[in-house]
């Protein structure tokens, strides 16, 4: 089928920057183009912290008026962010306030008093989420808590992407990937648990209609439209959740709703690594292993677990770059390559790791209260960090596999993380298995191409993920030492089963 050169527009928003990108579909391939970035983060005001929506809006339409300057043929936008954030409208169509930060203070200690009015087992029950302080419910708790007037005056909730879809049309939606964040989505069901809502006495006239991945909110509002010169251009709903996008642009041969054989790590500064599973896991031993289950395309279910990622190394290198000492990820890649291996382990979601003073000098700390050898270097440090992740790695697999009774032939890494080759490398030794790594910019990729499937520019999902392969340049890494990786896994265990 030849494509002709339609354009989707992506809006790829994260914690600490966003962008606008143009996915141009031209005889069976996908090119990506940045059109605008700019920076994003937490606002703190008076002890507590926001996201800054109108800054936010502003740079939107920026990016919008750059793709009007540059683009023919604009057929859709799509914006996908975080997850667990929300704004609140009023009966008049009003935002009631900038949306609190989910690393806000609010929440701290909302888990324990939730548990008091519904236990633990039946939240998973009902919602079949992972237990984290940040999750949407523990803070809508919090505003109930200290009798919030917005939370009272709130006619409509809206997910972070959800928020800018409003701006973008007008109109209301609640998008499914996203939605299922906020520990408060039945996952079998795929709409609201409002019998569980209720028994927290929340709100529920704020929750509307759940809708999918790659349905349609009209074309952008005439003033937005005249404001940015893109006149006609319609608003599809992506998969919002960001790594749910990121998910959808995985070049595996299969479609959601396949039983999984391969798995994916988006890697980043967190490593989220899951399957994209059937159906949900909704079980006792899903709720002990702490694994989550949100939203897919297609009706799928991204079983997954949350692990910390580079955010050890990004900490190390910035308390190094404070110190002087001024280190690209290239040359401590390096120096962790010229270290011998397997010598010392840490468990990166021990909670130590989460907000130390000093990354480096907690990484030795913990290698020396569990008696192993102490990393003596940058390299020995970095590369500590980078083994003890692809044994992280190798731990959830197996949790993966025993979850869902499949075995996983291959581990599709996603996002930033593939330019870092040494780690894809150790993840194919650790965990025994051929790892595939790309695309980098899975995220928006796979936001353009649910546009562009809803369009019926391209026919399915399979037939995505075929012109994904084809577009962008991936690299394969096979086991080169697996039975290494195999001798020194009990002593990474070890450290588990210290917790």
């Amino acid at each position: 089928m030849s494509r002709s050169g339609k354009v989707f527009l992506a809006v790829d928003m994260g914690a600490s920057s966003g962008r606008v990108l143009a996915g141009v579909l031209h005889d069976d391939r996908l090119r990506l183009e940045e059109l605008h970035r700019f920076s994003n983060g937490g606002v703190a005001a008076n002890g507590r912290l926001y996201w800054d929506v109108l800054r936010q809006w502003t740079n939107v339409k920026d990016g919008l008026r750059a793709a009007a300057a540059k683009m023919q043929d604009v057929v859709s936008v799509g914006v996908d962010t975080w997850g667990v954030d929300f704004g609140l409208l009023s009966k008049n169509g009003e935002l009631l306030g900038n949306p609190y930060h989910y690393r806000d203070h609010q929440t701290r200690g909302m888990m324990e008093k939730a548990f008091a009015t519904v236990g633990r087992e039946d939240i998973f029950a009902a919602t079949g989420l992972q237990f984290m302080e940040l999750n949407t419910l523990y803070q809508m708790l919090a505003m109930q808590q200290a009798g919030s007037p917005a939370l009272d005056a709130a006619q409509h909730f809206l997910m972070m992407p959800d928020l800018f879809h409003w701006l973008l049309t007008g109109r209301v939606s609640n998008e499914c990937t996203n939605a299922s964040t906020t520990q408060f989505l039945d996952p079998a069901s795929r709409d609201w648990a409002i019998p569980l809502l209720k028994k927290f006495d929340l709100p529920t006239h704020l929750f509307g209609p759940i809708t999918s991945p790659g349905s349609s909110l009209g074309p952008l509002q005439a003033s937005v439209a005249q404001s940015v010169g893109l006149a006609g251009v319609e608003i599809v709903i992506p998969a919002t959740h960001d790594t749910a996008s990121a998910v959808m642009a995985a070049p595996a041969a299969s479609q959601p709703g396949d039983a999984p054989d391969w798995c994916y790590i988006s890697s980043g500064t967190w490593s989220l690594m899951g399957v994209e599973a059937p159906s949900p896991v909704v079980t006792s031993k899903c709720r002990e292993l702490n694994f989550t289950n949100e939203g897919g395309v297609a009706g799928s279910t991204r079983l997954l677990k949350n692990i910390a990622g580079l955010w050890l190394v990004q900490e190390c290198r910035r308390i190094w770059t404070q110190a002087g000492h001024e280190f690209g990820f290239d040359e401590l890649v390096r120096r962790a390559n010229a270290k011998a291996p397997l010598r010392h382990f840490v468990n990166p979601d021990d909670a130590r790791f989460v907000a130390p003073a000093n990354m480096p000098q907690t990484i030795v700390a913990y290698c020396r209260e569990t008696e192993q050898a102490l990393p003596d270097d940058e390299g020995a440090i970095i590369r500590c960090v980078l083994e003890s992740l692809a044994m992280r790695y190798r731990f959830v697999l197996g949790c993966l596999e025993e979850l869902t009774g499949q075995r996983i032939e291959t581990i599709h890494i996603l996002g930033g993380g593939v330019q870092n080759r040494l780690l894809c490398q150790m993840a194919a030794d650790a965990c025994n298995r051929r790892v595939v790594a790309g695309p980098i910019e899975a995220t928006a990729i796979g936001n353009v191409m649910m546009q562009a499937v809803a369009a019926g520019e391209v026919g399915s999902i399979s037939e995505a993920r075929q012109i994904i392969r084809k577009s962008f340049d991936v690299e394969e890494y096979t086991p080169q030492d697996p039975q290494l990786w195999e001798d020194a896994y009990p002593r990474f265990l070890s450290l588990l089963d210290r917790e």
